[in-house]
């Protein structure tokens, strides 16, 4: 009885197993018809604190700002431009300084220890410069600036990114990215 019961139990799971079969078709399908997203390479600049470590070497390690000018202050080796590099290239820079006359085949590791600020103004409790963190969208931002006043438009939001002299508006949600270095304006609501 328990065995009859147990072989009905399986024919039906395979039974299911083959519907699932059919359902990565119909997956791929939506997938293909949904259009491509961009993936960009995070480019380091101005108020961004990159980790570094030199492997066998202390004293060459530690957390450094990238300055006002792109650059970082490095010991022995002194300045290092990181300003638009991806941190793959700034630890190729790193590298490339050290093996001229200082470390033979230097083995060195980056990571941004701490991102730039990002700064929300208009119709926001406490509007100003914050941290950012990875992956932050529009309502977490909202959220840290102390969420909306009375008057604030929740439906969208202006984002000017870093470098760019144009705002653009886009939706005030969960999917609404805030990169860092970016400004977020929450304008009126009209009445």
């Amino acid at each position: 009885m328990v065995f009859a019961k147990l072989r009905a139990g399986m024919a039906a799971l395979a039974i299911a197993c083959l519907g699932l079969g059919a359902a990565p078709a119909a997956a791929q399908t939506d997938v293909a018809s949904q259009p491509a997203v961009a993936q960009t390479v995070y480019r380091l600049d101005t108020g961004d604190q990159v980790k570094m470590t030199v492997y066998g070497e202390d004293d060459l390690s530690g957390t450094y700002t990238i300055d006002g000018n792109g650059n970082v202050q490095l010991p022995l080796i002194g300045e290092v431009h990181a300003g638009g590099l991806s941190i793959i290239d700034f630890q190729a820079a790193v590298a490339a300084k050290l093996s001229k006359g200082y470390l033979v085949n230097p083995r060195v590791s980056a990571e941004v220890a701490n991102y730039r600020p990002f700064t929300i103004l208009g119709e926001v409790n406490k509007p100003g410069e914050y941290p950012y963190e990875n992956g932050m969208s529009v309502l977490n931002a909202v959220a840290l600036a102390g969420g909306y006043t009375y008057r604030a438009d929740e439906d969208s939001v202006y984002i000017r990114r870093k470098g760019s002299a144009n705002e653009i508006e886009l939706p005030a949600n969960d999917k609404t990215l805030v990169n860092p270095g970016d400004t977020v304006r929450v304008s009126e609501r009209i009445f």
